[in-house]
Parts: structure tokens; sequence; C-alpha cells
């Protein structure tokens, strides 16, 4: 056998095994016991599934999530069709029906009752729409804002994981604030020349009305700060805003990068999972790298040691060079 067939033969060999283990793991989140049921009509051995949703259909709903667009409703079979890496991850984080429920039926009409398997399709559809299309169900500050093509701004991801949305506490929403944000400020590396050879950057960071910032490090392009940085995270927040400067005494400061973080994707895991402390080290979410964002690569959010945290490296924009390491920690309101 030549070389490039025994490469060809490695190569469908490692494929096949990496499908037999994907398919392992499918089965294995269908044999739990809330996903035995379709998750929106409660029919019985559901053989269908909403990738980017999480949940697991029945032939009758998979027809109506189809006719959402995949934008909204990624539907593949659970035996026929091939799953990619991305799609089996994101059904694994959400963890299927009972989770994806509890985001998006949590707040279901007193009295009202979910059609059955035998429900007619003009039932379903007027349902499955109320429930995933116009989110109704859903707490209004939490709803997923769908953005141009197949861009869903959602927690965890591009793939609309909606693991990390669930409707926060009456005790987290005191006086409109959820919760404060510890952002670590790591270090720099291969900053903007702004001085002759050299530069004194900071960073700052602006969240609504809200700057903190960093102290300055003298004459280095590479400097490590590990400084921590406290902001309130308010009800309606938006992006977080990053800049580094270079400090001048005797002119203003000179603009050396900046960069927007997307904080849906912690925020919301962190409510979706409420305490941290009652779960073992685990992902949660993701920050999914895109040409939209500044991210050099995805940016996981993970339960470690009972705290929910998330790390990125952000390329700094509208600059000629400059990356910087941060570490965002979400921190709960006091019950």
């Amino acid at each position: 056998m030549s070389y490039n067939n025994r490469l060809d033969s490695s190569f469908m060999f490692v494929k096949q095994a990496r499908s037999l283990a994907g398919k392992r793991r499918l089965k294995d989140l269908l044999l739990q016991k809330d996903n035995q049921f379709c998750a929106d009509c409660n029919a019985p051995d559901p053989k269908w599934a909403s990738a980017n949703i999480g949940v697991f259909l029945c032939l009758k709903c998979c027809g109506v999530h189809r006719s959402l667009g995949s934008h909204i409703s990624k539907v593949l079979s659970v035996t026929l069709d091939e799953w990619s890496d991305e799609e089996l991850d994101a059904m694994m984080e959400v963890g299927g029906n009972s989770s994806a429920n509890s985001i998006y039926e949590a707040y279901l009409p007193q009295g009202f009752t979910k059609p059955g398997p035998d429900a007619s399709h003009e039932q379903r559809t007027k349902f499955i729409r109320s429930k995933y299309e116009r989110q109704e169900f859903l707490k209004s500050s939490l709803r997923i804002v769908s953005g141009t093509g197949n861009n869903v701004r959602s927690n965890v991801s591009q793939v609309g994981t909606v693991n990390s949305l669930r409707s926060t506490s009456d005790s987290q929403n005191t006086e409109g604030k959820l919760g404060t944000l510890k952002v670590k400020v790591i270090k720099g590396t291969d900053l903007a020349i702004r001085d002759m050879l050299t530069s004194d950057p900071y960073v700052i960071l602006k969240l609504g009305q809200q700057t903190v910032q960093t102290t300055v490090v003298k004459s280095n392009l590479n400097p490590v700060w590990n400084e921590e940085l406290m902001l309130s995270v308010p009800r309606q927040f938006g992006l977080l805003n990053l800049n580094v400067f270079d400090y001048d005494m005797f002119s203003a400061d000179d603009i050396m990068g900046e960069a927007d973080i997307d904080l849906q994707p912690l925020i919301s895991s962190a409510i979706s999972f409420g305490d941290a402390s009652m779960f073992d080290d685990m992902q949660i979410g993701k920050w999914l790298k895109s040409h939209n964002n500044a991210l050099i690569d995805d940016s996981i959010v993970n339960i470690v040691d009972g705290k929910i945290k998330q790390e990125m490296t952000i390329k700094l924009q509208n600059v000629e060079s400059g990356e910087l390491d941060l570490e965002l920690e979400w921190l709960p309101l006091a019950k």
C-alpha cells in the first residue's frame, strides 16, 4: 500500500471513529428520561433534534421547526444525519429538553396547556412559533436578539445555544442590577509604539456610565498587569468597551487600540446555572470567534472551583498590532 493510500486509510479510520463517538454521545443524551419525549408536544420516542436550540423532537413538530428556518432552528435526524462537532457540542451544552424548556417555557401563562401528541398542525405551529420565533414565554429582558443572516446573538454562541438564558430571580433584579463583573486584565502582547521606541500603556474599561482603569506600565510593549477591575452590571447591559492608551505627561494620551466585548455568553450562562458552587468544573457557554469581533480564538465560559469564569485573548482593533489577555468572572448578588 502506498504512503498516500495509508494516509487516506488512516484519515477514514479517524473520521469513522469520531463519527461513532459522536453518535454515542447523542444516544446517551437521548436516553435521559426528559429527552425520551418531544420537547414541544410530549410525544414519545423522538427521532429528531434542533441542534442549535438543544431539544429532541417528534416528526410532526420537526416539520414545524423546519418552517422556522435554520437561523432559528437547525433540524437534524438523530439517526440518519451526520452531526458536526460544533452541533454535538451545542446539544451537549444545553443538555436536552428539560434545560431548554426551563428557558423557553419559563413564563407560560397560568392555565396554559401545551399541544399534545395528537394536536393539529395548526395548534403545533401556533405554539412552536410563539415559543421559539417570538419567544413569548421568555422574560423580555432575556430574549435573544436576531441579527442579520444566520447570526443569532445569544448566550453562548452563534449556534444559538440557549443554555445560557434563564430568568433571573427577584433578588437578582434588585434596583436594576444583575450582579458584578470582575475583569482581570492579565497582560498585553506586542502593543503599538506611541513614543520614540516604546509606550506607557494602560487599559480603560467602560460599561454604561461606569469607567475603570489599570495602572500605567512604563516603557513596556508587553506589559503585565494582573489587575482586577470591578463593574456593576445593570439589567439592560450592553457591550463592554475596552481601550488601551499610551500615557503622556505633557500632551493628550495616544490611543493604542480598542475592542468591544460581548458579555451575553458569560452573564446569561451564569444566570442559567445559578449557584455555581453546586456544580463540578464544566463548560457552560461559549463566545465564538468571528470576523465581527476581536477574539483570537473561541472564548469558553467555565465553572472553575465553584466560580463562573471566561478567559479570552483580544486582538486590539484599529491599530497596527497588539493583543490583550483577560479573565472575566461573574459575581452574583448576595442572597
